[in-house]
């Protein structure tokens, strides 16, 4: 579990996602679902749908329940979650491609415990789980290969993404930064 941002900076974010009028192609409310299948589905889905419509992120939270944005609690705790043997984090990380720099966030809102999962939009090509790409149309994940035309957009997107935006490196420590 990751801990770069601060209990306050997360608060204020979902507060932020909670005043939108419905769920996006970058947003999804949860309350407790959380099937590895359906988590690696959605990274690809929300990573994808969010480099289609320019935004840097894309996130997945639980405890808000969809229609009402009604903070209610979830009970899901990532850090402790597995499919087999495997950790959750280390299973979905295993299964995309390319790997996303994903982050579980878990703390409390108002009193409720809940969990965010912060998606990097998708650069260079689309994001597979399990060798399938996702896409989000509506409030609604599908196979992007059931959407020609949102496939041309999105490979239009990445091959028009100006060299400078692109990462150069991902997972650098500061040693290797500098000698580089």
């Amino acid at each position: 579990m990751s801990s770069d941002k601060s209990p306050e900076y997360l608060v204020g974010l979902v507060n932020e996602l909670r005043k939108l009028p419905a769920e996006t192609g970058w947003l999804e409310f949860k309350e407790n679902v959380a099937q590895p299948e359906d988590i690696g589905e959605y990274l690809s889905a929300l990573s994808n749908t969010a480099a289609l419509i320019g935004k840097a992120n894309a996130y997945l939270v639980w405890g808000i329940e969809d229609g009402s944005h009604e903070v209610k609690g979830t009970a899901f705790k990532p850090g402790q979650a597995k499919k087999g043997n495997e950790d959750l984090e280390n299973w979905l990380l295993r299964l995309l491609s390319p790997r996303l720099h994903f982050r579980f966030y878990e703390f409390d809102f108002e009193g409720q415990p809940l969990v965010l999962l912060e998606i990097p939009r998708a650069t260079g090509k689309p994001t597979q789980f399990s060798g399938v790409e996702f896409i989000r149309v509506g409030s609604y994940r599908q196979k992007l290969k059931d959407y020609p035309d949102l496939a041309r957009e999105l490979w239009r997107i990445f091959e028009t993404t100006p060299f400078e935006e692109l990462k150069a490196m991902e997972r650098v420590d500061a040693a290797r930064g500098l000698s580089l």
